[in-house]
């Protein structure tokens, strides 16, 4: 009988992407959601669907209870809260010890951790699984370091097989509801994009990151961090250039200043403290990311796990295409509508 794996935060872009890619593989399924009255992400999928709150320890045990192979995905994955701490970086650090915990308790014999390359930070050279991050200022960059380090005291401390994974910036099918990340590529491919913010993004194609997961859980040593990632980064340029593959007509836009960026988030964030919408650019952004590549070493994940993602081009336009149906469908829902009389 086939390993039996729990999938937590299930109906994600990773997550989804990832409980799909271990049916195909002869896996048995345990899907872990917030909501279980949710079914749009697992239609035509046969997997269990289990209520698992990482917070809540009854409902992780009962959800963990006679699973081989633990997936934790599930985490706090936005960049601006009102209160930063209390929204993004206690539940994603918390959440990780107590998953952990039930983990232990359970018997779970085998843990893949995701973590970010967050957790690893950029500076414009080819980072490996050595280097850690030391950003305090933007929220979700701190969540992410602050929570892989506490799951390694944690696995340590309960003797539990575990090995971490670092994917960039996920892009690619299975989002039922766009991420950040993704809701900038939809930016470009949509033509909303004034500026160009001098960005340079490490895109790796979501189904390459979900087996790049298994592998690890398959062939990974304990105890081991591994970066699925691509090489290079992506310019705004090199965006537009794949987006116009899949749609010729797309023109980069001028480049912006640093000066205007900073304004630009100063007011956003001003803002957002006002209203509560999230800012759409932050300070810390500006700073991390503005004239910097994302470069990552990952011969550690092709030597030891096999870990062959897609080129960032080819990602992206298979992200476009994604992108460009869910439009069509969009439009073709609306269009499908009633048309509602007046009295």
């Amino acid at each position: 009988m086939s390993q039996l794996c729990l999938v937590t935060g299930a109906n994600g872009h990773l997550g989804n992407t990832l409980v799909r890619a271990l049916l195909d593989q002869g896996y048995r399924v345990r899907a872990g959601v917030r909501d279980v009255n949710d079914w749009a992400a697992f239609e035509g999928l046969d997997c269990e669907r289990v209520y698992a709150e990482l917070l809540d320890e009854a409902a992780m045990l009962e959800a963990l209870n006679g699973v081989d192979l633990l997936f934790q995905v599930a985490a706090v994955f936005k960049h601006w809260a009102r209160h930063p701490h209390a929204e993004i970086i206690e539940p994603n650090v918390e959440g990780t010890r107590r998953v952990l915990q039930a983990a232990a308790k359970a018997g779970v014999k085998r843990v893949v951790y995701v973590s970010s390359v967050a957790a690893i930070g950029q500076n414009g050279q080819a980072l490996d699984e050595e280097h850690w991050n030391d950003e305090d200022e933007n929220a979700y960059y701190a969540s992410k370091i602050l929570s892989e380090q506490m799951a390694w005291r944690t696995a340590q401390a309960l003797n539990l097989w575990m090995v971490s994974v670092l994917p960039s910036a996920m892009i690619g099918p299975n989002a039922a509801k766009l991420t950040d990340t993704m809701k900038f590529v939809d930016s470009v491919w949509r033509r909303q994009m004034p500026l160009d913010p001098g960005f340079h993004f490490n895109f790796v194609d979501v189904r390459d990151v979900a087996l790049g997961m298994i592998l690890a859980a398959e062939k990974g040593r304990s105890g081991q961090r591994y970066i699925l990632a691509n090489e290079r980064s992506s310019s705004l340029a090199q965006i537009i250039d794949a987006a116009n593959v899949v749609s010729p007509g797309y023109r980069p836009p001028p480049p912006a200043p640093k000066w205007l960026l900073v304004a630009v988030a100063c007011i956003q964030e001003r803002w957002a403290g006002l209203t509560g919408r999230p800012a759409q650019l932050l300070l810390s952004q500006v700073r991390m990311f503005h004239g910097v590549k994302q470069e990552y070493a990952i011969t550690k994940a092709r030597t030891e796990l096999g870990f062959r993602p897609r080129a960032p081009e080819v990602a992206l336009q298979s992200t476009f295409i994604c992108l460009g149906q869910r439009s069509t469908h969009r439009y073709e829902a609306l269009s499908l509508r009633p048309v509602q009389k007046g009295n």
